[in-house]
Formats: C-alpha cells, sequence, structure tokens
C-alpha cells in the first residue's frame, strides 16, 4: 500500500454511491417503474444507469419524451426511492464507509467565503435533499443538482459549476466519484478524479480513466488548510 499526498482548493462530491448507498431504494424505484413500464429491463439498468440524471434514465429507458412527463415521472420515481428505500427489510439510504470522519472534519468549510468542499449530484434537490437529510450528512453551502444544469454528466456542466459557485478554478479542485459518467464529468471540467469500488467494477472505472481507484472513502483522509484541503489517499 502506498500513501499519495495531495492539496485541492475544494472538493466536489459525488452523492449517491460516494457518500450514501441508496441502491435499496433505486432498485425498488426500479421494480415500482416496471409495473407502468414492463418492458424495461431493471438488470440492465442497474448495471448501466448509475450516476446518470433521472430525467435522462426515463427518456432513454422508458421512453419518455413529453417534457411535462418526463418531469413528473422523475418526480415519482425519486420519490420512490426513498419510500422504498425501507420496503421488506431493506436498509435503506445509509452513509458510505469512511463517510463520517471526512464529513466531520470538512463541515465546518462550507461556510467559508470559498467554500472548501461542495455535492455535485445527478440527483434532484428534492431527493437530494432528501438523501442527505436521512442519512445525515450536512448540507454544503454549495450543492449542484440536476436542475442546475442543461447538460448533466457525463458532460462536464456539474464539475464546472461546483467549481465556479465554490469560488475556485476546475484544475484546483478534486472530484471524487463512482460512476464512469461522473469519472468522465469530473475529467472534462479539468478536475482531477478518484474512482470509488462501491458500485462498478475496476474494469468499467478503469476505462473513465481516473486519477486513482480505491475501495471506498475509508481509504481516504482529509485535513482543512488555510487554503483548502490536504487529501492522503491510501492506494493498494
Amino acid at each position: 500500500m502506498s500513501e499519495i499526498l495531495l492539496h485541492v482548493d475544494a472538493i466536489l462530491f459525488d452523492m449517491d454511491g460516494t457518500l450514501v448507498d441508496s441502491t435499496a431504494g433505486v432498485v425498488g424505484a426500479w421494480e415500482l417503474f416496471r409495473q407502468t413500464y414492463p418492458t424495461i429491463d431493471v438488470h440492465h439498468i442497474l448495471s448501466s444507469s448509475h450516476g446518470v440524471r433521472t430525467v435522462d434514465n426515463l427518456r432513454k429507458h422508458c421512453k419518455i419524451e413529453d417534457p411535462e412527463i418526463l418531469e413528473q415521472e422523475a418526480e415519482r420515481f425519486e420519490k420512490a426511492i426513498v419510500s422504498t428505500s425501507t420496503e421488506g427489510g431493506r436498509q435503506g439510504i445509509v452513509l458510505l464507509p469512511g463517510v463520517r470522519s471526512i464529513l466531520d472534519e470538512l463541515a465546518p468549510g462550507r461556510f467559508l467565503s470559498n467554500p472548501c468542499w461542495a455535492i455535485c449530484t445527478s440527483a434532484t434537490r428534492q431527493y437530494a435533499s432528501a438523501a442527505v437529510r436521512i442519512a445525515n450528512v450536512p448540507v454544503p453551502e454549495v450543492f449542484v443538482v440536476a436542475e442546475d444544469v442543461t447538460k448533466g454528466k457525463p458532460f462536464p456542466d456539474p464539475y464546472l459549476l461546483g467549481a465556479e459557485k465554490a469560488g475556485v478554478k476546475p484544475e484546483n479542485c478534486i472530484v471524487i466519484e463512482d460512476a464512469p459518467a461522473g469519472i468522465r464529468s469530473g475529467r472534462s471540467a479539468g478536475c482531477k478524479t478518484i474512482a470509488l469500488l462501491t458500485t462498478h467494477t475496476r474494469e468499467q472505472l478503469e476505462a473513465a480513466q481516473p486519477d486513482y481507484i480505491i475501495q471506498d472513502l475509508s481509504s481516504v483522509t482529509v485535513k482543512r488548510t488555510a487554503t483548502g484541503v490536504a487529501i492522503t489517499i491510501n492506494v493498494q
């Protein structure tokens, strides 16, 4: 195992699969939607759609084109993530390993004039707000959600906006992601990227060419500094 030391102006976190595990609810929501859209292949969707905005997934897999229906169904889907996440003994929406200690260190940095961390998620504001509340994640000053951008991941827009709102340059940020679409988004924005093996295989992540691949955030320690964040990555 080797240690890699970095210093960045800000950390830009993805949410689902990076900070929280919402797999139980996502599976439940797609199973619910199969009742309305019986031709969808839930297994295929679960293996390929993570990290992409709900509206983009519904347009692709459920063939919804009408903007009004798409918006309504996206809202229904993300409400279903929360409501189904604890059905049938499912675990609910929970923090992933290593996240609590990192957030405890970073949380005060959200109130700086240039916040040292942000969340940039493909989720809608309604669902993202519910998920961080359920998992007891402090709400950052910079919280980029699906509605904030015209083009979601893998386009660079979410992370470009996150850096802009934090008042820092993208090239001085590091993106932490679990999905290939998110890694590509961060790379396209000019950020360094850390990929987590929480939802995808190493081969899938390597294809997106992140700077570092680790199991989860238990392999990372952070320390706020006067000018940003010092990061230690333990790479096997």
